[in-house]
């Protein structure tokens, strides 16, 4: 029997509070938001949907999340930017139940439509070594060599969602996140991401009057960063889609972590003095998204500029670090 029930698993997370919005923009009326985190730590909660606090790494809490539901998205994991996850392989390792005991309680619910957020992270250390590097493609997953933990992870649960599908039906769709950055999300802490990361340490350059910034690396190493709001326009094309394997989600527009500061700066108005630690985790040297089966399948890439996103982002952070206010 057919259910028009979406449940979203991490909705107290960074991309799960945009699509739970963004659902309801669309008209979307009966929506479960599911978080483990206490209600005051969600980065958005919408008081018209059902909101349900769950530790999802158990299999009745997923059995219980999953009860009447109808489509699944499951951005549920315990992850961070490349500080977190290089310091924490085996709680993002963990992550695994998540994945496997959602999909069994989705098969057991009679779920229509399942999606996963995987990542670039899965993609063979060995093809990522140079900043000139080149896109990655679907099928350089394989051989296996990810990202240690996280990526390990996101390359089973990849499997796991392919395997439901085989033996039991289960419609499961799967994206390759690159990068997603924007408003309503970590900038401090040590779980945010270089987009974040580099927009509050610029504010804090500026309002100290210390003109001067610590960067990861030695600056040279090149990524690509896709805005949240390409982020849930491909993520909703891919679940409504036919494609069954794993695919790219991502922005093909590539830069170097010294251009992602030019450009803050250059938002911020201001010029800092640099500093490289070249201890810092940095992650692979060089990673961007080839999105040729996304423009085949679909016709569309993600496609917001790196400037234009980034100024919604710093206008947030800034406004969240000086008044403690959202700008609208």
């Amino acid at each position: 029997m057919s259910s028009n029930k979406i449940v979203i698993c991490g909705a107290g997370g960074f991309i799960g509070g945009h699509l739970v919005a963004d659902l309801l923009r669309q008209g979307h009326q009966d929506i479960r938001a599911i978080d483990c985190k206490p209600f005051d730590k969600w980065y958005q909660r919408f008081p018209q949907v059902e909101n349900v606090i769950l530790d999802l790494r158990g299999k009745e809490a997923c059995e219980q999340a999953l009860a009447g539901a109808g489509q699944v998205y499951n951005l549920a994991a315990d992850m961070g930017g490349m500080g977190f996850i290089e310091n924490n392989r085996a709680l993002c390792m963990l992550s695994v139940l998540i994945n496997t005991h959602l999909l069994m309680a989705a098969r057991q619910a009679g779920v229509e439509r399942y999606f996963y957020s995987s990542s670039a992270c899965v993609y063979a250390a060995g093809k990522q070594t140079s900043p000139n590097v080149v896109p990655l493609k679907e099928e350089d997953a394989y051989p296996a060599m990810p990202e240690d933990g996280y990526g390990w992870e996101k390359l089973f649960s990849e499997r796991m969602c392919r395997h439901f599908r085989e033996d039991f039906g289960l419609t499961t769709r799967v994206a390759r996140y690159h990068n997603v950055y924007g408003p309503h999300g970590t900038y401090d802490g040590g779980r945010e991401k270089a987009p974040a990361a580099i927009c509050r340490k610029v504010i804090q350059a500026k309002l100290s009057g210390k003109h001067e910034i610590e960067i990861w690396g030695d600056g040279h190493q090149t990524r690509s960063f896709m805005y949240i709001d390409d982020c849930l326009k491909g993520t909703q094309a891919i679940m409504a889609s036919d494609i069954i394997e794993p695919i790219n989600l991502g922005s093909s527009e590539l830069v170097t972590i010294n251009q992602l500061v030019d450009i803050v700066e250059e938002i911020a108005g201001v010029k800092l003095h640099r500093t490289y630690n070249l201890k810092a985790p940095k992650g692979v040297n060089g990673r961007n998204s080839d999105n040729t089966l996304i423009l085949k399948y679909l016709g569309w890439e993600p496609n917001i500029r790196l400037r234009d996103g980034l100024e919604k982002t710093y206008r947030w952070i800034y406004e969240e670090m000086t008044t403690g206010k959202r700008p609208s």
